[in-house]
């Protein structure tokens, strides 16, 4: 500052005059003045200033230099910029907790609900708010708390919810009204945990999705904490609130410390190559420590089926059971055949009695083929058998069933000639198949010949000679069971059918001395002869081995099976806002509970595939094998499998 006499050239060449201010000056920030806050509490550090920056704001000087006229400088009456805010609402649904009433959930416990930005900040971090419970329609309950957001803290990114209830809670959603760029959405779907369990707060991300170099800063943090949290670290029996993805074998199939009878291999690993399936952790077997106990399946608690999916199914197999107890009280070998053809007709027409059973609960939705006979157990007419009671009799059915029916997942093109085994002939016999070129030809004749059913792509196989081979001396130890290898010829007819020309059985040596077995069947122009019979026969036993492959591979390894490790490296993996997570997640819902069921009640010692599959005990072992020689990732999908068979080109 100078006098207005003094010239400007006389002040540069002047030693600065320092003015000491009066008083404290004020500084630009309000340190003491919240930056945000909930309808309960707020939850972010309230910054204060060190003592030492305090000094120095307490004497703060000001240079003055090139003033051409007198200044006065008031710090004290400098005006505070205004705090900008925007007012939103946080509605959460949710289930209704169960057995909880209006009293329960105004009893002062509640949701905690934190609000965290996309951005990372040094000052203000999160916004926390207690919701507040509103209302309960429509079996959902309605949560809500207002916040006051200041205009620094930017986008939200995720929240964080904490469970003060004693119950846990599912989530479905939380909305967050009034930004100005439209409200901001959450998508939970997802169980949270009481804090009284000792669990951890969960966090949800908004709907916007971000690959992993694309994640803010804000919230890599709490991405890379969320999915350490569902990777575990193997050890310990899982509890059925937890959340853990984590890998195990196939070792709880069996159960030897009941019966030698019902012990089996560990599936997974060198000897028995198997997809991982999600680990439990119970205590090995006494008899066997490879082998995990029987007891509860552990499932991720998000894995679970819904209520009302659970509900329905209870049911369902509650009205199963007992219907089986009848019918094992009303015949005492479970293993009893049919005496005739007409005893199967008669399950159609007839039915079974089924005295005593209890149906209470049963619904006529679930159901309906069963409910409408109260005390009878009878079986809807397939429309097929409607239209032609013996349409399964005649090879037209029986090849369209290879490309319409259950399994259309084997049949493929014939490449090369002779049909030949892959097996070690020294075990297995001759490799080569008896299926000759002169039998083809006879049984086209009048179509073309063989050579040009070959170069034309006309002839297709259904092979199960190597699959089978390695297990018919061993199930045929077993009571009342047989197998054979077995391949199955078909040619493509120019009017575009297929029309069987042979089936092949095949035994393999026996350890007892017998050789090898093989015997070739055709159709018969004989309507009531023997060869007509041993025709039928031999349909009937590929028909078997078809049914058996469709459950145990098509359907269970390559449907279920072969899927669950890919569920568990997806939420090991890839976090919540992945986008190829959220592409995936809607498909494998429910996969993991619908799995863990089939091994408790399907493919465990003595299950239902056992029980009625002609592998029997041996059946999952086929799996393995199957898994082992033929599974390969890049050809599960189309059109890439039609292609690998021959069944279309690129």
């Amino acid at each position: 500052l100078r006098h207005p006499c003094q010239s400007t050239k006389t002040m540069l060449n002047s030693t600065p005059v320092h003015l000491q201010l009066a008083g404290p000056a004020r500084t630009l920030f309000p340190w003491h003045m919240p930056f945000a806050s909930g309808s309960s509490i707020a939850s972010f550090p309230v910054v204060k200033p060190k003592s030492a920056f305090r000094r120095k704001q307490n004497t703060t000087s000001v240079c003055a230099c090139l003033v051409t006229e007198p200044t006065l400088i008031d710090m004290t009456n400098h005006p505070k910029p205004a705090e900008k805010f925007t007012s939103v609402k946080a509605v959460v649904t949710a289930k209704p907790i169960d057995g909880f009433d209006i009293n329960e959930y105004s009893s002062g416990r509640t949701l905690v609900l934190e609000l965290v930005p996309i951005k990372k900040m040094s000052l203000v971090q999160t916004i926390k708010g207690r919701l507040k419970y509103m209302s309960e329609e429509n079996n959902e309950v309605k949560y809500e708390c207002d916040f006051k957001v200041p205009h620094i803290f930017g986008e939200i990114g995720a929240v964080v919810i904490e469970n003060e209830h004693h119950k846990e809670t599912y989530l479905k959603k939380i909305v967050i009204h009034g930004f100005p760029n439209g409200p901001v959405n959450v998508t939970c779907n997802s169980w949270v945990q009481p804090k009284f369990d000792k669990s951890e707060n969960r966090v949800f991300f908004t709907n916007k999705s971000y690959l992993p170099s694309q994640t803010p800063r804000g919230l890599l943090n709490l991405r890379e904490t969320d999915l350490e949290s569902l990777r575990g670290n193997g050890q310990g029996e899982r509890k059925k609130s937890d959340r853990i993805y984590d890998y195990d074998v196939y070792n709880d199939l069996g159960d030897p410390d009941t019966s030698d009878v019902l012990a089996r291999p560990v599936l997974g690993g060198k000897k028995h190559p198997y997809p991982r399936r999600c680990r439990t952790g119970r205590p090995p077997c006494k008899t066997d420590r490879l082998s995990e106990t029987k007891g509860d399946i552990y499932l991720p608690r998000d894995e679970a089926f819904s209520d009302v999916s659970k509900q329905s199914l209870r049911v369902i197999f509650s009205a199963l059971q007992g219907i089986f107890v009848r019918l094992y009280a009303l015949h005492e070998d479970q293993d009893l055949p049919f005496p005739s053809l007409t005893a199967i007709d008669s399950l159609f027409n007839e039915g079974v009695n089924l005295p005593n059973l209890d149906i209470n609960g049963l619904s006529k939705d679930l159901l309906p083929r069963i409910w409408k006979y109260i005390d009878i157990l009878r079986f809807e007419t397939p429309e097929l058998v409607n239209r032609d009671k013996f349409s399964w009799l005649r090879d037209e059915e029986f090849s369209r069933q290879t490309l319409a029916g259950l399994n259309p997942c084997t049949i493929k093109l014939v490449e090369e000639w002779p049909l030949k085994s892959n097996l070690d002939p020294e075990i297995y016999g001759e490799p080569e198949s008896k299926i000759t070129k002169e039998l083809v030809e006879r049984e086209i004749k009048g179509f073309m010949s063989f050579d040009e059913a070959l170069r034309q792509k006309k002839l297709f196989v259904l092979d199960y000679h190597d699959l089978l081979l390695p297990y018919v001396n061993k199930v045929r130890e077993l009571e009342k069971r047989t197998l054979y290898g077995s391949r199955t010829l078909f040619f493509l007819t120019p009017d575009g059918t297929l029309r069987p020309l042979a089936i092949e059985l095949t035994r393999p040596p026996s350890g007892n001395g017998e050789p090898q077995w093989k015997q070739v069947y055709t159709p018969s122009l004989d309507d009531i002869g023997t060869g007509y019979w041993l025709w039928r026969f031999a349909k009937a036993h590929v028909l078997v081995h078809d049914s058996g492959i469709h459950q145990l591979v098509s359907h269970w390894l390559r449907t279920h099976c072969a899927v669950e490790p890919y569920i568990i490296a997806t939420n090991r993996r890839l976090s919540k806002m992945h986008p190829v997570y959220r592409l995936l997640h809607p498909h494998f819902r429910y996969t993991m509970e619908i799995n863990a069921l089939a091994r408790q009640h399907l493919i465990s010692a003595n299950g239902a595939i056992e029980s009625t599959f002609s592998a029997s005990k041996y059946s999952m072992e086929l799996s393995s094998v199957v898994y082992d020689r033929q599974w390969q990732f890049d050809l599960q999908a189309l059109p890439a499998d039609l292609i690998n068979r021959g069944m279309a080109e690129e």
